[in-house]
């Protein structure tokens, strides 16, 4: 077949297994091999001639990767093709656990949330999207399947470099998994975009609970400034124990300007982004206060 000019286009074969072991088996024996959850990255690189896959194989008939789960002991587990959308609706997510279907509300538009899947989310690993950020603040765990069996890694673990993750050949994103948060703990997603459901320029996910006015547990993540989120346990000791007041805000935020390692594109400058750290964490914190303020209001009706 040819397009253009008489360009050949390079042949492409297509599978859809109905289990993981025979799309690991696929991705096994096929060197350029691409899995097709969602669809909506994948498909934008190979229309821009930046992905040229051998093989495509699609996750779509594997219905054990599909579904929202809560155990008793409150660890919430999801199929990696979990749709956006059904994570977004989802009642599931209890106290700051929240955080999560709290960012996939806000990922591009209805059409994408009803396509793209979690596991094809983390395992592109774009540092600006919205589910890292969030899932590292949660302290959410991905298990990572192949021929030998599974290993579950924290999401905080998975990516090495910009767009590189650990996940090898013959490798599958499987199942993710968001542990218990604080009892009584808030949580806020905030996202600063140029436009609506576009990639961050920076964004802050955090967890937060009290005792009176005094933070008691804070889980922070910061996204879009550096090749993943950022979670630093001394910026969580600093704020727990405090009444969150601005000098330590300030303090925290300097911390995570520090530590972070943005760069230029089209979305903003690296020293913008470092201007904006403080302040989204800022505002951050004083939402999820407001909520936790609501939320005791509410409790003691």
């Amino acid at each position: 077949m040819t397009a253009g000019r008489g360009k050949a286009l390079p042949s492409m074969q297509f599978f859809e297994p109905t289990s993981v072991e025979a799309a690991i088996s696929l991705l096994a024996t096929h060197d350029d091999a691409h899995c097709l959850a969602g669809g909506a990255t994948l498909v934008a690189l190979m229309n821009a001639g930046l992905v040229e896959p051998a093989a495509l194989i699609s996750l779509q008939h594997i219905e054990t990767l599909r579904g929202i789960e809560r155990g008793d002991d409150g660890v919430v587990t999801i199929g990696a093709m979990t749709r956006h959308e059904e994570t977004a609706a989802s009642n599931l997510f209890h106290e700051g656990q929240a955080i999560v279907p709290a960012a996939a509300r806000q990922i591009a538009n209805m059409v994408v949330r009803n396509m793209g899947t979690m596991g094809g989310s983390i395992a592109f690993a774009d540092p600006a999207a919205d589910y890292p950020c969030a899932l590292i603040a949660a302290g959410a765990e991905i298990e990572i399947t192949n021929a030998a069996g599974a290993r579950w890694l924290p999401v905080a673990d998975i990516c090495v470099d910009w767009y590189e993750t650990v996940l090898d050949q013959g490798e599958l994103v499987t199942r993710i998994r968001i542990p218990p948060a604080p009892a009584g703990s808030v949580s806020h997603y905030e996202k600063l975009a140029r436009v609506s459901g576009d990639f961050a320029v920076v964004s802050v996910a955090l967890i937060l609970a009290f005792e009176g006015a005094v933070c008691s547990a804070a889980q922070v993540a910061v996204g879009g400034c550096g090749p993943w989120p950022l979670r630093l346990a001394e910026v969580e000791s600093m704020l727990v124990g405090s009444a969150l007041d601005e000098k330590i805000i300030a303090a925290a935020g300097g911390l995570l300007v520090a530590a972070s390692d943005p760069v230029d594109d089209v979305r903003g400058s690296a020293e913008y982004r470092r201007q904006v750290i403080p302040r989204l964490l800022a505002k951050s914190i004083a939402l999820a206060r407001s909520d936790a303020l609501a939320q005791s209001d509410r409790e003691a009706v």
